[in-house]
């Protein structure tokens, strides 16, 4: 693959008035908002594994296999449905994509879909979904985009990838990532983030006892409710329920820094000092910064998936939404400049 020039985005972030800490920049990216002119999705299963399929939202282009095709992850306890997914997808689509919200296993309602659990490790189900859509739908140009645990996801895809990457793919951006687990953990157990930890561990919990309900001869609650921390969830139910033993050797062996330095596709990494349980620790690793095909923007404030910016002329507020759209377009062959 030719290398493409360096990327310099369009427009630096400014944080907008009142949002310089990184605590109000996370929470008020949970705003609602408004998405005018994007139409409506159209759902489809794809099988990724025997028993298991995943629920994809598309929004097509009316010539979709003329149009480039950005796919989209979400983070933790996330779903298609969370506002940075329909913010980047509505973005996307009104600059000619075809936009596809990728739902994990059992996320966005779908936990009948399939008896197991989602982690972070699962870059497979992303393989599957990719090379469905460029099977069934004869898509010419993928780019794969993803928030936090989903960004994690994408990157360790595109490093198993390395460059045996279908010619399809041609860019990879990622918001927030958690490419290394274990110290996202530890910082969530933080006093000062008790309420992310909260709030990620209620949705675990909940998720686990609906599990339980339509699977009971494979999930048990035993010890459930003695969960403090998600390091404790993850050590007693994800890494026993997914096959890794431990905690320890879940976030070693699903950590997307053990094979950043093998990405060849054209790579954006937005991520910053004020995000409150990814470590900026995490992207000044030499797998990461020495590798040629990554850019690294790493704006002071931003907090977890923010990014919430000052208006400017042509730009909403959503300074990553834009970079991520901007970057694949760029490196998109079939849209007109």
């Amino acid at each position: 693959m030719e290398k493409p020039a360096p990327f310099r985005p369009a427009r630096e972030f400014v944080p907008a008035r009142g949002l310089g800490n990184g605590h109000l920049q996370t929470m008020a990216s949970l705003w609602p908002r408004r998405f005018p002119g994007l139409p409506e999705a159209e759902p489809r299963l794809v099988e990724v594994e025997s028993g298991t399929q995943l629920r994809l939202d598309c929004h097509w282009q009316p010539e979709r296999s003329t149009r480039p095709t950005l796919i989209l992850l979400h983070g933790l306890e996330g779903s298609s449905g969370s506002q940075y997914m329909v913010g980047t997808a509505h973005k996307a689509w009104h600059a000619g994509f075809n936009a596809i919200r990728m739902n994990f296993r059992n996320c966005g309602g779908t936990e009948h879909l399939t008896p197991s659990l989602y982690n972070a490790g699962l870059s497979g189900d992303l393989r599957r979904v990719a090379e469905h859509l460029m099977e069934r739908e004869a898509l010419p140009e993928l780019h794969l985009s993803g928030y936090s645990m989903g960004g994690n996801i994408v990157l360790k895809l595109a490093g198993e990838w390395g460059a045996e990457a279908p010619k399809e793919i041609r860019s990879v951006s990622v918001v927030s990532p958690s490419i290394d687990l274990a110290l996202c953990a530890d910082a969530l157990n933080r006093p000062r983030n008790r309420l992310y930890q909260w709030h990620f561990l209620r949705g675990l919990k909940a998720r686990l006892r609906r599990k339980a309900r339509l699977y009971p001869q494979v999930y048990k609650t035993d010890g459930l409710a003695r969960v403090r921390t998600v390091r404790e969830f993850d050590d007693a139910f994800t890494a026993r329920y997914c096959g890794y033993g431990d905690a320890d050797n879940y976030y070693a062996r699903a950590s997307a820094l053990c094979c950043v330095h093998d990405i060849v596709l054209p790579t954006l990494v937005i991520a910053t000092p004020s995000d409150p349980f990814v470590p900026i620790e995490s992207f000044r690793n030499p797998a990461l910064t020495g590798n040629p095909n990554i850019t690294l923007l790493a704006p002071w404030h931003g907090g977890h998936g923010g990014f919430i910016g000052r208006r400017t002329p042509g730009e909403d507020r959503y300074w990553a939404e834009n970079r991520v759209v901007e970057f694949a377009s760029r490196l998109s062959s079939l849209l007109i400049p």
